[in-house]
């Protein structure tokens, strides 16, 4: 299998100083149920991305897929942190990335109250940031968003399944419910604070523990944290095989994956969408937390994980 880490690292180191290259895909891909015809035959595309696991395999995926609709693509896959894959799309130094609807709204387009309603989200999103030169394409309901999660023996002596569950277990029985949370989790209004504000809990400080996210999710596997902070498309949910509660009141942002596109390149290459729209509609938490635990816990490489998928879908053909 080929390895593109060595590429990726270039780009992330690249990134802290302004990311001026990258590296061509070259895939020997061909379209399967996607890119039929070739429609981005003679384009020249530059896709990015986060430096996180999900980014990796969301770039992966849509630079592939650009490439079976007979597209040359440039990889810029990796930049470090949020803001810069954004103003490399707005900019016009990158084409194309898939990008969260919750990160625009609140960290890019600056709106402290998050919209519950996932489609009116990204509505929202795509009108007010076509002012700054950028479309979005149909979302998908990958929501990487937060939550709670608990061990299976913990959920069966429990017994819970929701957020709300945990507000009622927290007033019968205050000592059951003990949190470990990130320092940012902790003290973010669309975390702690306004969680327990929606769901009328009032923990006692002692029942609320700061650690890293990593250990988090070991503490919370090996049950010494009864719940702990996840993100929902996190890959070791599923190797951990955690229990996540449902968010029944909507509290916390919607964070759904979508490409974000430089509106100069889509006027001009309009098949972007059609190739792209089929393969975020598959794209959901299961697959997610599949594809993400394949790099996190398998040790695979996210750009051959991006491809098997792709294939296995029947989205590509390899050869």
């Amino acid at each position: 299998m080929r390895s593109r880490l060595g590429s990726v690292l270039l780009l992330v180191a690249a990134s802290g100083c302004g990311l001026t290259s990258g590296s061509p895909m070259a895939d020997d891909v061909r379209p399967g149920s996607i890119g039929r015809g070739e429609p981005l035959r003679g384009a020249s595309l530059t896709v990015t991305s986060k430096s996180f696991t999900e980014g990796l395999i969301l770039g992966a995926i849509m630079g592939i897929s650009l490439e079976a609709a007979g597209a040359e693509v440039l990889d810029r896959t990796g930049i470090q942190g949020s803001i810069g894959s954004r103003e490399a799309v707005r900019k016009g130094d990158a084409d194309a990335g898939y990008e969260y609807t919750g990160t625009a709204w609140i960290t890019y387009l600056g709106h402290s109250r998050p919209i519950t309603d996932p489609r009116r989200q990204w509505e929202a999103v795509k009108k007010e940031d076509a002012a700054n030169g950028l479309a979005w394409l149909r979302p998908s309901s990958l929501d990487n968003t937060y939550a709670l999660a608990m061990n299976q023996e913990n959920a069966k002596k429990y017994g819970t399944k929701t957020m709300s569950d945990v507000a009622k277990l927290a007033k019968s029985d205050p000592d059951a419910v003990r949190l470990c949370v990130e320092v940012e989790f902790a003290n973010r209004a669309d975390g702690l604070p306004g969680m327990q504000k929606r769901y009328g809990m009032d923990l006692p400080a002692r029942n609320v523990t700061q650690m890293d996210t990593g250990i988090i999710y070991t503490q919370t596997e090996k049950g010494s944290c009864p719940y702990g902070e996840v993100f929902t498309t996190d890959g070791r949910i599923k190797s951990m095989n955690l229990v996540v509660m449902e968010d029944d009141r909507k509290f916390f942002p919607n964070y759904n994956a979508a490409p974000m596109i430089n509106a100069k390149t889509l006027k001009e290459w309009p098949a972007i969408a059609d190739v792209l729209d089929p393969v975020t509609a598959r794209l959901n938490n299961t697959v997610a937390r599949d594809l993400n635990a394949k790099v996190d816990v398998d040790g695979e490489d996210p750009h051959e994980v991006a491809l098997d998928w792709l294939v296995a879908e029947g989205f590509v053909r390899e050869g």
